[in-house]
């Protein structure tokens, strides 16, 4: 199949009902991608059933199709792609690469997130236990096409992360560098909570020998708090019937121009306008937008 030069892709969770912060992410990669004539992917990070919301999965995709936001080829979903998770992560033990870890959280609180490697030369079974990769004493960076030059050194600032949790379940951070290479993802935009994660992507990318995709991190609508919109915060879902006025107020948000017409235009015609205009150089460069200010 020939593929465009940009294939970009929006991966929600359906651990509740899509809200702006939402909106502001999905209609970000969504003009970054069409701007290009680039492909949209849609993929359900559905690694984490116990906290799944009932109905979520299938109201999150209305929710974007009422906002005319069309994706290209099938939904994945990655609770269909636990083979291939668990392909890497056996070899990555068998080779070494990662052992098992019995540690508490209660036994980690003390250490501010930094993994102190408790169990990295311990020889523990990986049955009831997280698996754990070694990382090197190693800085990893990138640019950021919003926010710059990143750095995080892995070692001091992270530590050995979970590939897999105690549970079964498979860490995000190894099904999301995983999937974006099997889709052949040559983009990545999404919000800058996830910044502090990409190093570690990278890391698991240059441990499979895949590609680095570019990266765009958006900055987080937030609550007077400070809190992100959310949906442990109970931020409100999108409402399906305010589509046209809610896309002119995410591109505001994302820095993007706007025309005093399209507050009188179809979503659709909202997204072809948009298209057309899109500028990722004007999006705020900054890590927090606080929602009341886009009022």
């Amino acid at each position: 199949m020939n593929s465009p030069s940009y294939i970009g892709r929006f991966a929600p969770t359906p651990s509740g009902y899509l809200h702006f912060g939402s909106l502001v992410a999905a209609l970000a990669s969504y003009l970054d991608a069409r701007a290009v004539g680039g492909q949209w992917l849609m993929r359900m990070e559905d690694l984490d059933p116990p906290r799944e919301v009932a109905g979520a999965q299938q109201a999150i995709l209305r929710t974007l199709e009422s906002y005319a936001l069309e994706w290209d080829g099938e939904l994945i979903n990655q609770s269909q792609r636990h083979e291939a998770y668990a392909q890497v992560v056996d070899r990555w033990f068998s080779q070494g690469l990662a052992y098992a870890c019995t540690c508490s959280r209660k036994q980690l609180e003390a250490f501010n997130g930094v993994y102190p490697g408790v169990c990295r030369n311990a020889g523990h079974q990986p049955q009831n236990a997280a698996i754990r990769i070694r990382v090197p004493e190693l800085e990893y960076r990138f640019e950021d096409r919003v926010q710059g030059v990143f750095a995080q050194h892995l070692g001091s600032d992270v530590g050995d992360f979970v590939v897999r949790r105690r549970d079964g379940l498979y860490a995000y951070q190894l099904a999301v560098v995983i999937d974006d290479a099997w889709q052949g993802i040559t983009d990545i935009v999404r919000g800058a909570d996830l910044l502090d994660s990409t190093p570690r992507q990278l890391y698991l990318q240059e441990l499979l020998g895949l590609p680095q995709p570019r990266y765009l991190h958006l900055p987080l609508i937030t609550q007077p708090d400070g809190n992100k919109l959310g949906k442990s915060y109970r931020s409100p879902p999108l409402p399906t019937d305010q589509a046209t006025p809610l896309l002119v107020r995410a591109l505001r948000a994302l820095g993007q121009p706007t025309d005093d017409g399209l507050e009188y235009a179809s979503p659709k015609e909202v997204l072809g306008w948009a298209i057309k205009h899109w500028n990722a150089d004007l999006i705020p460069r900054t890590r927090h937008i606080q929602e009341a200010e886009l009022s």
